[in-house]
């Protein structure tokens, strides 16, 4: 079997090396450079505080399969470890929000995630001084969680991929594909007119997988690009020591921040927006005014920055937002991925639409597609380490009932 797979994302690279290590041929076909797309352009965050069972399941993998990566990798001594394990905090100031969080921790404690707790205020304001518990009625809280460092991965993963066999070529734009008679999908051609010709053909473009699926003639993938912003806020007042070892912490209202290195906290909100189906390569690092940290005190840098304060005061002392990024969220009606053989064009495979988690779920994203290529069918559970995982949740063409509801 001969695998083509489209983007040289983290989720790229992680497939690549699991068909690899299958046996499977590989040639991974990327529009400009690895990691130029959304993985260089993500939070990186990685959490296994889920509302949906198969979601937490698959989570506890990817963290494993990260914490060992190194050593699976063949990485050298220098090399940085990808995961960095601050832990996930999220905050709750509704009570039925909160009674609600409670039952999440249950179910979450009953797939496995054993060390998730929820923190009443009490327990909170002393594990977590700098967070205001006076106005919150609690929070949960899972130390094994944290943040990636996302070149680490496709970097790493790419030269691994390339020991192993496999090939990448970048510069490579696709534009349409080759058919047999059977209307079957033989060959993807470039925009120079290239051919690559393969067994199956793997969707790995996140945020332009609906525009592939087009053009290669399967479905309309239900993925809406949406636009999203990080800001990097100076410390002050608080030592770097102190501050580098802060969870990812999530407010209310869904604004969140994790140290991005001991002089600077991450930061995101997500926003009301509209798709953007036809955007541009360029596109991504837009930065339009209104989102601009030197727009004003209206910006919404500056805005997200009072929000995060509100929660934890000594952040609104900080030195002030000093830079502002872009990229776009590849988002499903429910907030989980897209996976699973397309339903007009066999020999297409897609495995996108994230919803801003891509780089958190590819390694079980890597197991899951290895399965359904080499099965050459979707498949309803994929089995990772002796553990059955129903993915029916994250299939495509399913209908689009449970969302996920931990999303920020």
């Amino acid at each position: 079997m001969h695998a083509v797979i489209i983007g040289a994302g983290i989720t790229g690279a992680l497939a690549a090396h699991e068909l690899l290590l299958r046996g499977v041929e590989v040639t991974i076909l990327e529009a400009r450079s690895k990691g130029s797309g959304s993985s260089s352009r993500s939070a990186a965050c990685i959490r296994q505080q889920w509302s949906t069972p198969a979601t937490v399941r698959a989570m506890r993998y990817a963290m494993r399969s990260y914490d060992r990566f190194l050593e699976e990798f063949g990485c050298s001594a220098d090399v940085i470890e990808p995961v960095v394990h601050n832990g996930y905090l999220f905050l709750h100031k509704d009570g039925a929000a909160w009674a609600a969080a409670r039952e999440r921790v249950a179910m979450q404690q009953a797939h496995g995630l054993s060390d998730v707790e929820a923190l009443e205020p009490g327990a909170l304001a002393e594990r977590f001084p700098r967070v205001d518990a006076s106005i919150l009625q609690g929070a949960t809280f899972c130390p094994s969680d944290g943040f990636l460092r996302p070149d680490v991965v496709y970097m790493e993963g790419f030269r691994r991929v390339a020991e192993l066999g496999g090939t990448l070529l970048q510069n490579w734009r696709v534009m349409s594909g080759l058919h047999d008679a059977a209307g079957r999908l033989t060959a993807v051609v470039s925009d120079d007119g290239r051919e690559a010709a393969g067994d199956v053909f793997i969707n790995a473009t996140n945020a332009w997988a609906p525009r592939l699926s087009q053009r290669l003639g399967g479905v309309e993938l239900p993925i809406a690009p949406l636009k999203r912003y990080l800001y990097f806020v100076h410390r002050a007042g608080v030592e770097a020591s102190e501050m580098v070892d802060w969870p990812m912490t999530i407010t209310p209202s869904r604004a969140y921040c994790r140290p991005e290195n001991p002089d600077q906290l991450l930061a995101g909100w997500a926003h009301a927006t509209d798709p953007k189906p036809e955007f541009d390569w360029s596109d991504q690092d837009l930065i339009e005014p209104p989102f601009f940290h030197k727009t004003g005190l209206d910006n919404f840098g500056f805005q997200l920055w009072m929000e995060l304060a509100e929660a934890m005061p000594a952040i609104g002392e900080f030195g002030g937002i000093e830079a502002t990024t872009a990229g776009f969220y590849a988002v499903t009606p429910d907030h989980n991925p897209i996976l699973g053989f397309d339903p007009k064009q066999p020999a297409l495979l897609h495995a996108a639409g994230f919803s801003g988690h891509g780089a958190m779920l590819g390694p079980f994203t890597a197991k899951a597609i290895a399965a359904m290529a080499i099965a050459e069918r979707t498949l309803e559970s994929v089995v990772v380490e002796d553990e059955e995982i129903d993915v029916r949740a994250m299939l495509v063409g399913r209908e689009f009932g449970h969302a996920e509801g931990m999303v920020i």
